[in-house]
Order: structure tokens, then C-alpha cells, then sequence
């Protein structure tokens, strides 16, 4: 029996006005897992929403973990949630979107800046570490002019929601990935350019 734990924490923000939009990609990735997990979100004290179980029998546990606050107070309810479940910033897995790359690609990290997404900067200031994994899910660049704060809130687009599904399941992957087999393993399945 594997009893190590992780916390997965899925950025985004509360309420159906925000549900589909770009911004909310790492709660979708939450969503997905949940399904494979089988398991239901609950409302739990630490101001997020929480799903926990097992992909296999006998596997690591995991704890899917969506705060309720906005993106930018991320941090007060993971910080909260690394302390109630007593795991190290090293068990943390955030998932969130990113206008760097490319919208049908995900990238793996550890560490690094938060490279302006406020969700990543405050769970930085509030666990005062940047040392937890990242599954960063593309969502590309606005077109044109259009200013980043409007495209994050926008929906994806008839094409994109097309493709949506493979990108979450991939996102998905990454993140069993990471815990089954470590990140370099994942990185090397994720970041291979695709055909």
C-alpha cells in the first residue's frame, strides 16, 4: 500500500460566469481527474473545494483540491490545505493555465517565478515557496490587441472546445505521471513535439 499523499490544487475562479473560460482550465483539469477518481467534491473549511482517492488500489492518494477564493487569493486556501493534510510545498501540484504556450500543450515544472499569473504569485507569498510542481496547460496568446485580463476571461473558442477534451486528458496524465513515475518521466512524455 503506497500512503503517500498529494495535493492537487486546480486554479480558477468561483461561480458559473467564470466555468468555461480560459482562466478556469486548471479546475476542468480537476474535474477530469475527479472523474477518474471517481470521486465528488465537498466544501471544506480551508475555503476550497476538495475531492480525494485513489486511481488504483493499493496507489498514492490524492487530494483534488479547487479553492473558492478568486485566482489572485489562491494562496490562503493552499497554504491552509498543506496544513491541514500536514504535507511539504513538494507534494503540491498546481495546475493552471498559460498564455506562453501554445493552447494544445501542456508544460511540467518545479520552482520558477510566477511570470505575472497572480494565482501562481499569491500561493508563492502564502506558502513562501515556489518549489511545488507545475502542470502549466497552454492557452496561447490573445489575438491582435486583445488585452491578456479580457482573454483569460473570454470561453475558448468553437475550435478550441474541439480539442478541449485531449488537452484536459493530457493535463490529467501529466499529473499521474508526476506522481507515479516523478517529473523528469513526465517531462519527457509531455515535452516531446508532437508529430
Amino acid at each position: 500500500m503506497d500512503d503517500s499523499q498529494w495535493l492537487v490544487v486546480g486554479l480558477g475562479n468561483p461561480g458559473p460566469d467564470y466555468a468555461g473560460t480560459r482562466h478556469n482550465v486548471g479546475q476542468m483539469v480537476l474535474a477530469e481527474l475527479a472523474h477518474r477518481l471517481s470521486a465528488s467534491f465537498k466544501n471544506h473549511r480551508t475555503n476550497a473545494s476538495v475531492a480525494e482517492g485513489r486511481t488504483q488500489p493499493g496507489g498514492p492518494r490524492f487530494v483534488l483540491a479547487a479553492p473558492r477564493s478568486f485566482m489572485n487569493l489562491s494562496g490562503g486556501p493552499v497554504a491552509a490545505l498543506l496544513k491541514y493534510y500536514d504535507l511539504d510545498v513538494s507534494r503540491l501540484i498546481v495546475v493552471h493555465d498559460e498564455l506562453d504556450i501554445d493552447f494544445d500543450s501542456i508544460k511540467l515544472k518545479q520552482g520558477g517565478g510566477h511570470g505575472g499569473h497572480n494565482g501562481l504569485r499569491d500561493i508563492i507569498a502564502a506558502t513562501g515557496s515556489n518549489e511545488f510542481l507545475r502542470v502549466r496547460v497552454g492557452i496561447g496568446r490573445p489575438p491582435g490587441r486583445q488585452p491578456a485580463a479580457d482573454y483569460v476571461l473570454k470561453s475558448f473558442s468553437s475550435a478550441e472546445r474541439r480539442e478541449l477534451p485531449l488537452l484536459l486528458g493530457d493535463a490529467a496524465d501529466a499529473v499521474e505521471l508526476i506522481v507515479s513515475d516523478g517529473l523528469t518521466a513526465a517531462q519527457l512524455k509531455f515535452h516531446t513535439a508532437k508529430a
